[in-house]
């Protein structure tokens, strides 16, 4: 059968079923090997689901995903999320919008720490938000700003986003790690400014909280401890040994990381065995769903691989008489697009096969591309219709509509595009870092 009606009709049967509500990976599973097979034969198809199953599985890289959840999952029951609220309220409380922006400040704190949107905005949620509406904060600004700062779970390392990219590309994790960080702060820094114009705007939505002594203050500060050491540790392990070597792999850096949170949540009374359990329930139940979409992405690669998928968007998109800027805003478009209606990770690992090389072959720098599609995609976290970030808060607060979430986040998405463009025009933010390194 001819290999390009072959990967036509495989991207419109792979729609039809994200349509059908087929789970993205056992729909990208199915187009793989179906596809493959009618490229090649039908025994060459099954013998994909022999092998590469139980090979991604058993990837030692991959490994890194699961061990970064858990640490996540340690470091939420031992409450530290909570405490970096605290710290951020008592330094930032009393100015207007002030529990607005310590819930922003905690977001990047615990992103440090966790490396997952959807539970950096839940944890966020549970401890920010009834301090929010407690204090006369209109529900949909609140919850809006909650949905805005979990998106810093992507973008702040660790993050598995980065970690997907970094195995699927062949480029150094730590690197991107590194070349996150300037980003995100960029983030947390645009995010407190739109609290501070939505306080000028709408100063009854963001009211003025209660001033703190700097006794409470400097108080704050000591909860804080187990945060920072649990990221110096992991980070600082990547990139801080003698003459910036790393003293161990990022792998190495997740089994630490989890390790260190079961530690110091154990050592400080904050972890029992049930809990533990709980936790590793959590992690072992998350890991699952993303390696499900994790080995259909693989498996769709090979049916790209066969029809040639990749090689003719590289040619069509490198004759495109636009430009690489024009082509990187063209495919950008299509991200903001996708992201609108797909689970971000199954969009990483769908389209970067294909738009990856085709950004290579126009000069764009590897690392820096992999920063500008992980932050395209967190504004699929979102963004209308389907915002994952959103729906969490939802569920959490019932009482608030998804309506006034969306109208609560539409100013930071605004802000998200402004560093988009920022980034997209001065690349050496992403890039400073990730220079340091050997």
């Amino acid at each position: 059968m001819d290999r390009e009606i072959v990967a036509i009709g495989g991207f419109v049967a792979l729609f039809v079923l994200m349509t059908l509500r087929v789970p993205i990976g056992f729909a990208m599973a199915v187009v793989g090997v179906g596809g493959f097979a009618a490229v090649a034969n039908l025994k060459a198809g099954l013998r994909l689901l022999e092998t590469s199953p139980l090979r991604t599985v058993l990837d030692y890289d991959l490994s890194v995903i699961p061990m970064f959840i858990l640490m996540g999952a340690f470091a939420t029951a031992a409450g530290m999320s909570r405490e970096l609220f605290r710290a951020g309220n008592a330094w930032l409380g009393h100015l207007r919008g002030g529990l607005a922006m310590a819930a922003i400040a905690a977001c990047a704190g615990f992103a440090a720490i966790n490396g997952s949107s959807v539970a950096t905005a839940a944890a966020m949620s549970n401890v920010a938000l009834p301090e929010m509406r407690r204090a006369g904060y209109a529900p949909g600004t609140a919850a809006g700003v909650i949905a805005a700062g979990g998106t810093l779970g992507i973008m702040i390392p660790p993050s598995v986003i980065f970690v997907l990219y970094g195995l699927m590309t062949e480029q150094d994790i730590g690197k991107l790690f590194m070349a996150g960080i300037l980003p995100g702060l960029l983030a947390v820094a645009l995010y407190m400014i739109v609290v501070q114009l939505i306080g000028i705007w709408r100063p009854t939505h963001l009211p003025r909280g209660e001033k703190h002594s700097w006794r409470d203050r400097l108080h704050s500060l000591r909860d804080v401890w187990a945060t920072v050491l649990l990221f110096v540790f992991v980070i600082g392990g990547m990139y801080g040994g003698p003459n910036f070597d790393a003293l161990f792999t990022t792998t190495e850096a997740a089994g630490a990381g989890a390790a260190g949170a079961l530690l110091i949540g154990v050592l400080r009374g904050r972890l029992n065995l049930s809990q533990i359990m709980e936790c590793l329930v959590d992690a072992l139940r998350t890991s699952a769903a993303i390696f499900s979409i994790v080995i259909g992405a693989f498996l769709f690669g090979y049916f790209l691989t066969i029809t040639q998928t990749a090689q003719h968007a590289t040619a069509f998109l490198s004759g495109l008489p636009i430009g690489p800027y024009g082509v990187l805003t063209l495919i950008l478009i299509g991200y903001l697009i996708l992201g609108a209606v797909m689970d971000e990770l199954a969009m990483i690992l769908l389209t970067v096969p294909i738009v990856y090389p085709a950004m290579m072959a126009l000069g764009f720098d590897p690392i820096w591309f992999g920063v500008i599609i992980v932050m395209t995609v967190t504004l699929g976290m979102i963004c209308p219709p389907i915002g994952m970030n959103v729906f969490v808060i939802n569920s959490i607060a019932r009482d608030i509509s998804l309506t006034a979430i969306y109208r609560g986040v539409a100013p930071f998405i605004v802000a998200d595009i402004l560093r988009l463009a920022i980034l997209c025009a001065f690349p050496w933010i992403s890039l400073v870092l990730p220079k340091t390194m050997q």
